[in-house]
C-alpha cells in the first residue's frame, strides 16, 4: 500500500498483542507518553506484548472492514520522550486498529453513553475511549484493554474471573 492512497493524521499507535491503539489528542495532550506508559505496561506484563507502530505523524488507510495504521518512513523507530528527546525503539511497520482514544476529549465523561465509546474513521467503526483533560489515561486505557472485547487477548487476572457479590 503506497502512502498516497493514506491519509495522514497527527496521533501516535501501539500495537497491544495482535491489534494497534489509535492515541488522538491536540498537541501536548500527552499521546506519545501514552504510547510509552503502554509499551511499558506490556514489558511488565499488564497487556500483551506491546510494540510502537508510530508517533507523531501516522497514515491510515482502510482495508475491507479494517483500518491499518502504519508510521511515514522517516519516523520510523522513533518516540518522543519529554526529557529525553526523540528515541530509537523496536517497531511494527503496520497494524490493523481495533481502539482509538481520544486524549482531551469534549465529550469524555464518567459513565459515558454507549455512542461516545465507538467512533467512525475514513468508514471503519472502532471502539473508542474519550479521556477527559486531568485524567490519566493509563488506567482507563489499561482496563479498556482488558475488559473490551475483540481488543486483545490478555487473559484477566485469576482474581479478576471470581464471582461478585
Amino acid at each position: 500500500m503506497s502512502a498516497s492512497s493514506a491519509q495522514t493524521i497527527h496521533g501516535s499507535a501501539v500495537l497491544v498483542g495482535d491489534r494497534a491503539v489509535l492515541i488522538r489528542g491536540p498537541s501536548g495532550a500527552g499521546k506519545s507518553r501514552l504510547a510509552f506508559d503502554l509499551i511499558l505496561a506490556g514489558r511488565s506484563g499488564q497487556l500483551p506484548v506491546t510494540t510502537l507502530v508510530g508517533d507523531d505523524r501516522l497514515f491510515v488507510t482502510p482495508l475491507r472492514d479494517r483500518l491499518l495504521v502504519r508510521p511515514p518512513p522517516e519516523l520510523e523507530g522513533m518516540i518522543e520522550i519529554r526529557g529525553l528527546g526523540i528515541r530509537r525503539c523496536a517497531f511494527v511497520a503496520e497494524a490493523p486498529v481495533s481502539l482509538v482514544i481520544d486524549l482531551e476529549a469534549p465529550d469524555a465523561e464518567r459513565l459515558p453513553p454507549p455512542e461516545a465509546l465507538r467512533t467512525t474513521l475514513l468508514d471503519v467503526e472502532l471502539a473508542r475511549i474519550p479521556v477527559a483533560v486531568g485524567f490519566s489515561p493509563i488506567p482507563i486505557a489499561i482496563a479498556a484493554l482488558t475488559t473490551i472485547p475483540g481488543c486483545t487477548d490478555a487473559r484477566p487476572a485469576p482474581d479478576c474471573r471470581k464471582k461478585s457479590g
